[in-house]
């Protein structure tokens, strides 16, 4: 079973791509932003791959991160939705947009996956509900203020690091006065940079 592969990206279409390892090119079909990412990567990108074999096929879905993989995974749990209602579930909403919307049963945005009709957002806000992790708070009311979320832990376990490393940057960025009121995009490069011992 194939789980991973890392290699460059040759071909793309809608949908689909050829990923090269090793001059074995293997056709995966993927969400459209997984596909933009690996394009404009610089070098050998890295697939999480979800196998699927039937009698007369084994295809390839692959993600460019492994909670996509396990999302797709638990989407195909759900009755009545295959690998094509699947995917085109992940080009509409990144796995915390979709944790939330089953979380809160927003079947008005579940609905507008492709594919997707009213009874069927309704089956999936019922059968995901409690599946899937979601980093957000609720805030209990309608019209209660959402607390801010530090979006940086989930940055950083979607880039594979552990509690303990994740916990170690966020004590390293405090440290240096780095609050949730600096920006994502400079506190990630500060926690890679001590996490990579730099």
């Amino acid at each position: 079973m194939i789980a991973r592969l890392l290699g460059t990206l040759v071909d793309r279409g809608a949908g689909w791509g050829i990923v090269d390892v090793q001059g074995v090119g293997y056709e995966i079909f993927s969400p459209t932003q997984a596909l933009e990412h690996w394009a404009a990567a610089e070098q050998p990108i890295t697939v999480h791959v979800a196998t699927q074999v039937r009698e007369d096929a084994i295809t390839l879905y692959g993600f460019a991160l492994r909670v996509d993989r396990e999302a797709f995974r638990t989407l195909l749990s759900v009755s009545g939705i295959g690998p094509k209602t699947a995917l085109a579930t992940l080009d509409t909403f990144d796995v915390d947009g979709l944790a939330r919307a089953v979380a809160q049963d927003d079947v008005l945005a579940l609905a507008k996956i492709s594919g997707v009709g009213k009874k069927s957002a309704q089956r999936m806000a019922l059968e995901l509900k409690g599946k899937l992790s979601v980093n957000f708070v609720a805030t209990g009311t309608a019209t209660g203020k959402q607390a801010p979320t530090d979006m940086l832990p989930l940055a950083l376990a979607r880039l594979e690091y552990g509690k303990s490393e994740i916990d170690r940057a966020m004590t390293a960025l405090a440290a240096q006065g780095m609050t949730i009121e600096t920006s994502l995009q400079e506190r990630l490069g500060a926690a890679l940079r001590v996490l990579s011992g730099n």
